[in-house]
């Protein structure tokens, strides 16, 4: 697989979002799939794999989906680029005494469970919590300085909290929602990205799978732990309503003998050099087609109809905040 730079970490032009593993999309697999699912992934071509602290099962409980990933690549943990992210408040920093205290206690659990002794991208998971991001930057800082994490990021934020982050500790990565769907980052995050030499990691590249065209107003989510029903394109309505999308991509899977979800994931690389999509999936079939959207060129004719075709289409349903 081809491969891309977050600033000076290289990584597979295309992740793997380990979430589903653990959480949002209705009852988890057995740990052995999911090891082996990650595995498959690992040896298909792609180096880059994305958990977090707070990825588990239920509302309570830590570090369920950083103990898959762990245990599935630590055999190969030279080999791949682990990214997991941390949140902490107020209330953590005055316990432990510093903000770089309490970032380092999260960041030392973290490589724990992950069987490691450094993490190659650490992100700020979400910015709440009434912890100044300059103060976060600082941290992120010296534990690059001290060789903890290789580099770092924030997930789901706007232009100007990645400015004063950035005029701190210069940042590897910008973790936010992007898809042919939600495209508010293109009005500023990106152009951000592009000019400071930062990646942008989107998360649900796929649209929680609309852009799949696998979903249809009869399709039922489980009820449990499912972000899936209250995603606003995934209402019957709004499924109708963004058919014509759908249509479109269908059009240029059958051009490119392709998937819908490929299409939408080989736009995104080829409209932006920084971009490393994460797609997620606890179906080890589903992982590895979007990993194989890397296999899909579109040429610079087809990007122009198509991008210029999606411009024109209204989309019904609005998730993202971030521009």
């Amino acid at each position: 697989m081809k491969t891309r730079k977050l600033r000076d970490i290289e990584v597979s032009e295309i992740g793997m979002g380990c979430m589903a593993f653990s959480h949002g999309y209705g009852k988890i697999p057995e740990e052995s799939y999911s090891i082996e699912a990650i595995r498959n992934a690992y040896e298909y071509g792609c180096t880059f794999f994305d958990t977090a602290e707070v990825y588990s099962p239920g509302l309570s409980g830590i570090g369920h989906n950083e103990l898959i990933v762990g245990k599935a690549l630590k055999d190969v943990r030279n080999d791949v680029v682990i990214a997991t992210k941390l949140f902490i408040d107020s209330y953590e920093v005055r316990s432990a005494g510093s903000v770089y205290e309490a970032v380092k206690d999260h960041l030392s659990a973290s490589m724990e469970r992950l069987q490691t002794d450094h993490i190659d991208l650490y992100y700020l998971h979400r910015t709440s919590g009434g912890v100044r991001i300059e103060e976060i930057a600082k941290a992120m800082g010296q534990l690059i300085d001290e060789g903890y994490i290789t580099g770092w990021g924030l997930s789901q934020v706007d232009v100007d909290t990645i400015d004063r982050a950035q005029k701190i500790t210069p940042l590897s990565a910008i973790q936010n929602i992007y898809s042919m769907v939600e495209r508010d980052v293109e009005k500023r995050v990106l152009p951000y990205c592009l000019e400071h030499n930062i990646g942008l990691v989107p998360f649900s590249p796929i649209a929680s799978g609309l852009l799949s065209g696998k979903i249809t107003t009869k399709t039922q989510f489980e009820s449990y732990d499912d972000v899936r029903n209250w995603v606003p394109q995934l209402s019957k309505r709004n499924i109708e309503g963004n058919q014509p999308i759908i249509d479109l991509l269908q059009k240029y899977a059958e051009l490119k003998n392709a998937t819908p979800a490929q299409i939408s994931l080989a736009w995104m690389l080829h409209k932006y050099p920084n971009v490393v999509p994460i797609p997620g999936s606890k179906n080890k079939e589903r992982i590895i087609e979007n990993l194989s959207a890397s296999q899909v060129e579109l040429s610079d004719e087809e990007f122009k109809d198509l991008d210029d075709t999606l411009n024109s289409l209204k989309v019904y349903g609005h998730r993202g905040f971030t521009r």
